[in-house]
């Protein structure tokens, strides 16, 4: 909701890096005149990427989860606004080539297996002659909504990225070396070095750059991150239907009490929510915690938030993570001594 924006957006990608906005939640700050939220999330979309465009002249991309019941406009509106790459996850994006016109677009659905992969690699050749220009495999330590059941998430030793990454591997080799980046709990050099000594081709971060100066989310979202302890780290069951890992505070905890809270559905957004026995809007809980209104809502993080401990510019924690791994890469070669 938000925290992903123009301006981290713009930030991330003026460092070489690629600079993904989040395309929920983009209408909440607009002029509450446009009728419908799919016209209202259409503009949004388009003025963040526009507002992007015009802080940066490097790539830079969207991410749509499947889940979205108006994902095929967001993706329409993604393209003709010229983003360089979508990432698709939360559902297996496997109409994505379709909606896609311009073939300059890079194209990565997110996975969180081996099998996921193939699937995705076998319809898109099948259906669409066109394959993923990169795989994002996203583990169990990620933050925010994760592709395992709470029931696998009781054994994380099973779904070690690594593991998960050298799978996904095998399959990228069948279908042509496609680059494979590694996502959750990724949190220093240290992290990124041994997923590129195991083949991926980069890594994909979120939790670390919410702590920046440059994120869109209010100071108090940020502070969450910077004041929370390990034990605070929860994994919720989310409206969406999906497991999600949150920063518990006093509202996690009413709705692991299982309070509700009355609401209407003024949005519609997920496929996936049933309103009618949801506990609450995510969507609504998701804006009031980018605003700063943490007693309405939560913030989602990764595993590894709580290592979190200052807010540092973009420029200053690239910096620290390419020096980082670039020191690790050294330490780890066959000829180090």
């Amino acid at each position: 909701m938000r925290v992903s924006s123009s301006r981290l957006v713009s930030a991330v990608s003026n460092e070489g890096a690629l600079g993904v906005i989040a395309t929920v939640g983009l209408s909440e700050e607009l002029p509450d005149m446009t009728p419908d939220y799919p016209t209202r999330a259409e503009i949004g979309l388009r003025q963040v990427i526009n507002e992007t465009r015009s802080s940066t002249s490097k790539p830079f991309g969207v991410n749509v989860m499947c889940a979205l019941t108006n994902y095929d406009s967001l993706i329409q509106v993604s393209v003709a606004g010229g983003v360089d790459a979508i990432i698709s996850g939360a559902g297996l994006p496997l109409r994505l080539p379709g909606l896609v016109s311009d073939p300059h677009v890079k194209l990565l659905p997110i996975v969180s297996s081996a099998r996921a992969a193939s699937i995705v690699c076998r319809t898109w050749k099948k259906r669409f002659s066109r394959l993923p220009d990169a795989i994002v495999v996203e583990g169990p330590l990620a933050g925010g909504h994760l592709g395992f059941s709470h029931e696998e998430l009781e054994n994380l030793e099973a779904l070690q990225l690594e593991r998960i990454v050298a799978e996904v591997l095998v399959v990228a080799r069948e279908f042509g070396s496609i680059p494979v980046v590694a996502a959750g709990g990724v949190f220093d050099g240290t992290d990124i070095a041994r997923f590129l000594r195991l083949g991926a081709s980069g890594v994909q971060m979120a939790t670390r750059f919410v702590c920046t100066h440059e994120c869109d989310a209010a100071d108090a979202y940020k502070q969450a991150f910077i004041n929370c302890r390990k034990e605070d780290i929860v994994v919720i069951h989310s409206p969406v239907g999906m497991p999600a890992r949150v920063i518990k505070n006093d509202f996690v905890e009413r709705h692991l009490r299982g309070e509700k809270v009355n609401f209407g559905c003024p949005y519609h957004c997920l496929v996936t929510c049933e309103p009618a026995v949801a506990g609450y809007c995510i969507a609504q809980a998701l804006v009031a915690s980018y605003r700063g209104q943490m007693d309405k809502g939560y913030a989602m993080c990764g595993a590894n938030a709580w290592r979190c401990d200052r807010i540092v510019s973009v420029h200053e924690l690239m910096e620290e993570l390419v020096e980082g791994t670039a020191a690790a890469l050294r330490n780890q070669s066959p000829n180090h001594n």
